[in-house]
């Protein structure tokens, strides 16, 4: 893959080159090539490309070999890699699934859109990327899971899980039959990867209006909580023993109070069903003897073995990541499902495709499973962006971005004005190839959802390249880390004088991004 930081060192000539070729492949493909000119001209009502956003829920990059996974093997998804941009550096806002929805929906950080936390409710009242587009002309549509408890705004055709969903037989709900009305509820028989996946192909294959261009927003339950695999992917791994992360036995020393005060580890925390121990309920009678025949030798040598300790820590492991990486194989496999049609109908060539998640996850670093904290596994999401004729094919990108750009891209890529209280930037430059002067050196970020689930105290923080500074806000604990010699975050160095600059500096920082968001909520920073 190319690097993006050594592609913009490249000559002049190099830089013209690469142009060049991707102003030929663009005619080839028979659409404007945006690497033609430094600035992107507003686009043709007819060559507006369409917008298919994939998403998934707590798929960690840990778990997309495209991103080195030592774990699972992505051919589709690293497919988009191949064929586009990979962005190395990605973070959320808010590491939680209903929040980070909201600021991809929005373009604005939690504060500004109101939703906070998963007790919230979203307002569909406000101005969202969708709506926009909707009255720019795109025909938009979402099929999967929402999880914003309001009813989804500015969308043609909607249809989606109600809360979380389920991984067989799922409810489905759609649009109301009257203004007035409730959503329209059916019940869809097989597994929810694969049935989100058909309905986002017969959208597009038999509903649309195809003298629309289109914006898609493809959204998987899966890999979230309760992990339960589909019946393509239930023998996936048998016998299989997956390496252990090197803190799966963290005791939390070194760091501010929560991390130890937690509630989210494999060894304490995790539930029979969230081990598959269970047969989940809603299965019907064929899916479920295919379940417990698939499970039925591993369960009964764990019943034998009545572990404890470590030894329960480790089974409870290779038990967690076995069934959340046969979920994750499920949506890989679907996205090869995906891919194919729009290589078959053409459409590939004008469709910008982007695959991302709402926040890493944990996949047994500091003993853990979930999302929260503002820890690197939880804090870096996936995305990766294929545009035929913008992106430069095997393109690494290390810009700092973060999920609050999602909005903000998709609008300038459709040709479509900015709002000027979004608070994210436009990816266009970035995936023609650009580096603007005045790029980000820093993110902000903001967690609030405590105490339940999990006990992860709120907090709020400023990530850089080397550094990051955590502010636990309620309990007035500071957590400062470098990056480059304690990648694994298990050494604070706040307190220790020969950091004292790093952390004036980054005290600063904070503030500066804090303001600069607008952001009042939370206990403010104490005094230098």
């Amino acid at each position: 893959m190319t690097s993006r930081s050594s592609a913009q060192t490249l000559p002049p000539i190099h830089r013209v080159l690469l142009r060049l070729l991707a102003m030929l492949f663009a005619l080839l493909v028979g659409m404007p090539s945006a690497w033609a000119d430094d600035v992107v001209p507003a686009p043709r009502a007819t060559a507006r490309p369409n917008i298919l956003f994939i998403f998934s829920d707590d798929h960690a990059t840990a778990a997309i070999s495209a991103y080195g996974s030592k774990l699972i093997n992505t051919p589709h998804i690293d497919r988009l890699a191949r064929e586009g941009t990979l962005f190395q550096n990605c973070f959320c806002t808010n590491s939680i699934c209903g929040p980070s929805r909201a600021v991809i929906l929005t373009g604005k950080h939690s504060h500004r859109n109101g939703f906070r936390d998963n007790h919230s409710t979203f307002d569909g009242g406000q101005a969202t990327f969708p709506k926009l587009l909707q009255q720019a002309g795109y025909q938009t549509a979402i099929v999967g899971k929402w999880h914003l408890v309001s009813q989804p705004t500015g969308f043609d055709h909607w249809e989606v899980l109600p809360g979380q969903g389920a991984y067989y037989n799922p409810a489905m709900l759609s649009a109301p039959k009257t203004a007035e009305g409730p959503p329209t509820k059916r019940t869809v028989p097989g597994y929810v990867t694969d049935i989100v996946t058909d309905l986002a192909l017969d959208w597009l294959d038999t509903q649309r209006d195809v003298s629309k261009p289109f914006m898609l927003m493809l959204q998987h339950k899966a890999p979230h909580r309760e992990w339960e695999p589909g019946p393509a992917e239930l023998d996936l791994f048998r016998g299989t023993t997956f390496p252990e992360p090197e803190t799966l036995f963290d005791d939390y020393a070194g760091r501010a109070g929560g991390a130890a005060e937690q509630e989210m580890t494999i060894a304490r925390h995790m539930l029979p069903k969230d081990l598959a121990l269970m047969t989940p309920k809603n299965m019907n009678p064929e899916q479920k003897a295919r379940w417990e025949a698939a499970y039925a030798a591993e369960n009964e040598a764990f019943h034998k073995a009545n572990l404890s300790g470590d030894a329960l820590a480790r089974w409870n492991y290779q038990r967690y990541i076995a069934n959340y990486l046969r979920c994750v194989a499920g949506v890989d496999r679907t996205i090869g499902r995906v891919l194919e049609y729009l290589d078959k109908t053409g459409l590939a060539k004008n469709t910008i495709v982007v695959y991302s998640s709402d926040q890493g996850f944990y996949l047994g670093e500091h003993g853990w499973f979930d999302k929260r904290w503002m820890y690197e596994e939880s804090l870096r999401m996936p995305m990766l962006v294929r545009w035929p004729g913008v992106t430069v094919p095997g393109t690494v990108d290390d810009h700092l971005v973060q999920n609050l750009d999602f909005a903000p891209t998709f609008l300038a890529a459709a040709g479509v004005a900015i709002p000027a209280d979004m608070q994210g930037r436009s990816l266009v430059p970035l995936l023609r190839g650009d580096s603007p002067a005045d790029w980000r050196q820093s993110v902000y970020y903001h967690y609030y959802e405590f105490p339940e689930p999990h006990r992860v105290p709120s907090h709020y923080g400023v990530r850089n390249r080397t550094h990051k500074l955590i502010w636990y806000d309620d309990r007035r604990e500071w957590e400062l880390f470098d990056l480059a010699n304690d990648p694994r975050e298990l050494h604070s160095i706040h307190a220790d004088p020969a950091a004292s600059e790093v952390f004036a500096h980054l005290r600063t920082e904070l503030a500066r991004v804090r303001a600069e968001a607008g952001d009042t909520t939370g206990v403010p920073l104490p005094t230098p």
